[in-house]
């Protein structure tokens, strides 16, 4: 699957990923803008109300029909936490050419489309439509409000924004429901020239091939606009240790109660240097081989679910379970022994193997699916070598009990977060 990756103009590129595994062909516009709580709701509505309309399509009927000519072409788009960063991804999904009934490029028209949804919103007086506006701003609060309700979700982001207390990483990837309500038309209009001016952009092209002039085509859109202070996608501070670990503890009208933990690392940042936390984190917590489910859950039903999760750009680890209130401190007692455990080197050949057995299918999987390989090379733009799927699964192989004995020692535990029923009187 060779890479090929262009510069096209000041702080814009385009990866277009050879692979003729599929009949169609994926293009993604990726969008890196630095993480803030004064702009992350207005920048995360983007994608959704530049995807749905646009100048030439000013409703979801008449841009559904031109995504039918193009024979049942496909639009999507999110919003993710990369780092201290926020990334607005919006992509088209379309058959390749040679499956093509009339000659055309569909790929190229599929390209024009998302392109011109992007660079011409549908917007009057410098300001959205104040219906697409409406409809944009109801489903981010009703997604804010169903992580509010999903409290496993909840207690893991919770856990992030008391780590993260006054950094970037602490701010929600969507915001909160009054930043998303204080958005006006006007206001948005502003954060999307902001988009185009400042972001540090990639466009990712998987598929069979490139249609001659699609570079240019998107080169000039780029060209055609003042863009300076490019987003720095590469900045990302780790979590740094505290000396003494600090507890919080949240109460509500629930059932079932969560733990999290979240530890600092010594190793962080690209695939080059913390590639042996992956197999730390997953000896540790990650499927039914691991210290956690066999002994915290298994072995003393101490928990309904507890594993572990790296989030290695950050230097961070998290553990995350759902608890009994009268088993909370025995969960987190035993959770941070099985760690100790892992410290001292104590985990079998098996645990170990089965643990890089795991990774490795869960690497190659990747290929089976466009859209897994395009978050791929979406989410590993900080790494200095443009590394596959592949390529870092035979850097796991290597990866010896030593390496993950040394990272497991330079982890530290940072914050534990509580989420309990409410107590009886």
């Amino acid at each position: 699957m060779p890479e090929q990756l262009l510069k096209l103009s000041d702080g814009v590129e385009v990866l277009f990923v050879r692979n003729s595994n599929f009949h169609t062909t994926l293009i993604s516009y990726n969008f890196y803008l630095p993480l803030d709580s004064d702009s992350v709701a207005s920048y995360g509505l983007l994608p959704f109300i530049l995807t749905s309309c646009g100048k030439e399509y000013p409703d979801f009927s008449t841009l559904n029909r031109k995504l039918a000519s193009l024979c049942g072409a496909r639009l999507d788009a999110s919003t993710e936490k990369y780092g201290d960063n926020q990334l607005l991804r919006m992509s088209i999904s379309c058959i390749n050419d040679n499956h093509s009934l009339d000659g055309d490029s569909i790929v190229k028209k599929s390209s024009e489309l998302l392109l011109g949804l992007i660079f011409n919103p549908s917007v009057e007086n410098e300001a959205f439509f104040q219906n697409d506006l409406m409809r944009e701003k109801r489903k981010a609060i009703e997604h804010i409000k169903g992580e509010i309700s999903e409290k496993r979700i909840y207690a893991k982001n919770r856990l992030i924004e008391e780590m993260f207390k006054g950094s970037a990483y602490g701010v929600p990837k969507c915001g909160t429901i009054p930043q998303v309500e204080s958005i006006t038309g006007n206001s948005l209009y502003k954060m999307w020239q902001r988009m185009l001016e400042n972001a540090f952009v990639r466009v990712q092209v998987i598929g069979d091939a490139v249609p001659d002039g699609l570079f240019d085509e998107i080169s000039e859109k780029f060209r055609s606009i003042k863009r300076d202070n490019i987003t720095d996608y590469k900045s990302s501070a780790p979590v740094l240790p505290v000396n003494t670990p600090k507890t919080v503890t949240e109460r509500m009208d629930i059932v079932q109660g969560k733990l999290c933990l979240g530890f600092s690392t010594e190793i962080y940042g690209n695939d080059d240097t913390s590639l042996p936390m992956m197999v730390m984190a997953d000896i540790f917590g990650g499927g039914p081989y691991s210290k956690l489910f066999q002994n915290v859950r298994e072995k003393m039903s101490l928990c309904y679910y507890c594993s572990a999760h790296p989030i290695r750009q950050k230097g961070l680890l998290t553990v995350d379970s759902g608890v009994e209130s009268c088993n909370c401190e025995k969960a987190l007692s035993e959770i941070l022994n099985q760690f100790e455990i892992l410290k001292s080197g104590d985990f079998s050949d098996f645990e170990f193997e089965s643990s890089k057995k795991s990774i490795i299918n869960s690497l190659n999987s990747y290929n089976d699916s466009q859209n897994s390989i395009d978050l791929w090379y979406a989410i590993k733009i900080n790494n200095c070598n443009l590394y596959s799927p592949y390529d870092i699964a035979k850097m796991v192989e290597k990866i010896t009990r030593e390496d993950v004995i040394n990272t497991a020692n330079g982890v530290k535990l940072h914050t534990v977060y509580k989420l309990l029923p409410k107590e009886t009187e």
